[in-house]
Order: C-alpha cells, then sequence, then structure tokens
C-alpha cells in the first residue's frame, strides 16, 4: 500500500495529537498508537479480521473492559487483544470510550512492546 494512502480509521488517533508521549508506527500493515511508550491500540482498516479497532491488552484485563463496552471481543487472530469491527453499531462510542481511557492511563489498555530482533549479526569482537 503506497504511504500515501491514509489509513480510513486514522482519525481515530486525532485524540493523541496533543500528547507528548504520542507516537504512531505502522504494524500488521494499519496504524498502531503508543502512549509514554506502551502500545495501546491498532487501527485496522484492512479485509476482516483487520478491519476496525484493536485493543492492546491482557487476557486477565479481557474481563473488565467487555464489562464495560459489550460490543468489544477478543481478535479472532489475536486473541490476547480485544477487537470491535468497524462495522458494529457500537463502533463509534467505543472507539471514543477507549481514546478516553488510554489518555487518562487506565491500567487495563496498553503493552508493553516486544524489543524488535536485529537482522543479521548485531555484536561484532572488540578489537
Amino acid at each position: 500500500m503506497p504511504s500515501s494512502i491514509r489509513n480510513s480509521l486514522a482519525w481515530i488517533f486525532d485524540a493523541f495529537e496533543r500528547e507528548p508521549t504520542y507516537l504512531s508506527k505502522r504494524m500488521f500493515g494499519s496504524d498502531a498508537a503508543y502512549i509514554d511508550g506502551l502500545l495501546c491500540l491498532v487501527a485496522s482498516d484492512r479485509d476482516p479480521p483487520w478491519n476496525g479497532l484493536l485493543v492492546c491488552t491482557s487476557e486477565e484485563r479481557h474481563a473488565a473492559l467487555v464489562d464495560e463496552m459489550p460490543a468489544l471481543r477478543p481478535h479472532p487472530v489475536l486473541g490476547k487483544w480485544l477487537y470491535i469491527a468497524q462495522d458494529d453499531p457500537a463502533f463509534e462510542p467505543t472507539v471514543e470510550r477507549l481514546t478516553a481511557l488510554v489518555l487518562a492511563r487506565d491500567p487495563r489498555v496498553g503493552v508493553e512492546p516486544k524489543p524488535r530482533g536485529r537482522r543479521g549479526k548485531s555484536t561484532l569482537p572488540k578489537t
């Protein structure tokens, strides 16, 4: 996908634009939002099941988030994270609530990103 084509769900992250620690990166061909170094949300406008918002969280936090936002479900591929499809009638109110939780630093949303491995030999002996 050419970089000039914007993710149609990128508007979700507009709520974070004034946040000094906000960082957006590409992930799975989608856009990921980081706050305070934590991976929080992934907005994906690809084919199902990659067409909606993924909530980066741990499985122990699923029940509390689903109780508050019943439209959330474990993602069919990445079951460790919750998901709401873009065509769900509760999509926009759920997105608004989730962005508010992220900005409030709710501990139920956000995971430490795994360090990326380097390709090839990364350490050379000192001479």
